[in-house]
């Protein structure tokens, strides 16, 4: 397989794993609403557009699958109405070096997070961020959406 069509395949199996539905974990799995909104109330599109996580507020809100978000500012607000999955983290926020071990571990949106190819991906420590996603970002990854497909819908303490 050409390197582009590798490319090609990674884009489509990335889009069709953001369009699973994070509801059914979401309600199972409460580190997901943490203080009460997803990600523990963190700002989705600043890790994109800040370049760090900065907590949003409950003044500017959004409905999606199923969870309260909460942003900055209106802007960041309607970036994410306009297109939610390009924000929303990957794993339906659980912990991605987790997900590669087949297992939803609860992350630390505010200290361990990377946006890679335009998709947020968060983390629960330093070894899972720094040793396991940085050390094989590319293997880490593959092998997270490969498990994600079975273990979304499952609550953590059933894996």
């Amino acid at each position: 397989m050409s390197t582009s069509m590798k490319f090609a395949y990674r884009i489509v199996a990335t889009l069709a794993l953001a369009a699973l539905p994070l509801s059914a974990a979401m309600a199972k799995d409460e580190h997901y609403l943490a203080n009460g909104a997803a990600i523990g109330g963190f700002d989705p599109v600043a890790y994109q557009t800040e370049k760090k996580p900065v907590q949003g507020s409950p003044q500017f809100t959004a409905e999606y699958q199923g969870a309260t978000w909460q942003f900055a500012s209106a802007a960041h607000r309607d970036l994410f109405v306009a297109n939610p999955s390009k924000y929303a983290p990957a794993y339906g926020g659980w912990c991605s070096a987790g997900a590669s071990k087949g297992k939803k571990v609860a992350t630390r949106p505010d200290m361990f997070w990377a946006v890679v190819d335009g998709q947020l991906y968060l983390n629960s420590s330093d070894a899972a961020h720094n040793k396991l996603f940085l050390g094989d970002t590319q293997a880490t990854i593959r092998k997270g959406e490969s498990n994600w497909k079975v273990i979304y819908a499952t609550p953590a303490d059933k894996l």
